[in-house]
């Protein structure tokens, strides 16, 4: 599948490392292969939220995408509260 990002998200990761931003694309090719995939889904703790997908990158954030035909649109990174919050915002 193909992995897009929108502004958004990137705007998530300025300022971030160079090893956390390697960590982010990492996690989120771990979520193209366990996509559809529901026995892979726990190892990255991959989880529907409405519309979007969640999963884990380190312990305390998560990256929230959609699947829009042959991809992954990646759309917000950040801890549980401010997922919450931007989950909260889009409705």
């Amino acid at each position: 599948m193909r992995l897009a990002t929108l502004p958004s998200f990137r705007r998530c990761l300025k300022g971030q490392s160079d090893n956390r931003l390697a960590e982010v694309r990492a996690t989120m090719l771990k979520a193209d292969q366990a996509y559809g995939r529901p026995h892979l889904h726990a190892g990255i703790g991959m989880r529907r939220l409405g519309k979007h997908m969640e999963c884990r990158d380190a312990l305390d954030y998560r990256l929230i995408f959609r699947r829009e035909g042959a991809a992954l649109i990646f759309l917000f990174y950040g801890t549980h509260d401010e997922v919450k919050a931007f989950l909260k915002n889009l409705s």
